[in-house]
């Protein structure tokens, strides 16, 4: 199976030994990337609605705004942009009450540990706070994680980016941006990184290839093989200095 198949088919897959040697730097976006959170913000929505005055939408619903962009979805709903931010803190002080509700996707933890063991440099930009994102991780990942950029505006990611990098020393081309949605594909567009879009968490398959990222993943073991080799998928054994 070609684990790396582009929106348009258009390259041969990246090998695997390749990547290693180009990639020095992994930023991972947290909600619907490394934690299974969609649930629980689904659960929200009708609060939010009622309390922030905006549409309220039903199953059927959901399921078409997977399909469209985030600014779509933005639209949609009827949200001007100035309450985003009272939304998002809203949103992130319910769920510090409820961080032990939400568990990593199956496969993250051996990712992280896996990534760390081979040198790999790790970030995670998030729109979430810094405390719920450790709380969900919990100690053994925070530790692997070399630095959190937490509380970035919706559409303010690509700056996060920019700061990683420069603490990290590393060059654009020398690093990957792995989200779940349209907006973090942007960002990555913008900071120059390269973009992989993860198709386990919030935006359908559709609305990725339509954003235009740099490769797809099917599972987290897929970046494993992308960036560690075969040896790598399902949690196998470390990679060799």
């Amino acid at each position: 199976m070609n684990f790396l198949s582009t929106p348009d088919d258009r390259k041969a897959a990246i090998g695997a030994s390749e990547a290693s040697r180009r990639y020095r730097l992994v930023i991972f976006d947290f909600d619907g990337t490394l934690a299974d959170s969609g649930d629980w913000f689904l659960s929200m929505s009708d609060q939010l609605a009622q309390r922030f005055s905006f549409r309220r939408v039903s199953s059927e619903e959901v399921e078409m705004l997977r399909g469209r962009t985030s600014r779509e979805v933005i639209r949609y709903l009827g949200i001007p942009r100035w309450k985003l931010p009272g939304i998002g803190r809203y949103l992130h002080a319910r769920l510090a009450e409820q961080t032990d509700k939400i568990a990593l996707f199956d496969g993250v933890e051996p990712l992280l540990r896996n990534l760390a063991d081979a040198g790999f440099k790790i970030a995670l930009v998030t729109s979430n706070s810094e405390p719920n994102a450790r709380a969900i991780l919990g100690p053994a990942n925070v530790a692997r994680i070399n630095w959190f950029e937490c509380g970035a505006s919706l559409f303010g990611k690509a700056p996060r980016y920019r700061r990683v990098l420069r603490r990290a020393y590393v060059e654009p081309y020398e690093a990957i941006a792995i989200g779940d949605e349209t907006r973090d594909i942007s960002a990555a567009r913008k900071a120059g990184v390269t973009a992989g879009a993860v198709l386990w968490g919030y935006a359908h398959r559709e609305a990725l290839t339509n954003a235009g990222p740099d490769l797809f993943f099917e599972h987290p073991d897929e970046v494993a093989r992308l960036l560690l080799g075969d040896a790598h998928a399902n949690g196998g054994e470390q990679r060799q200095a």
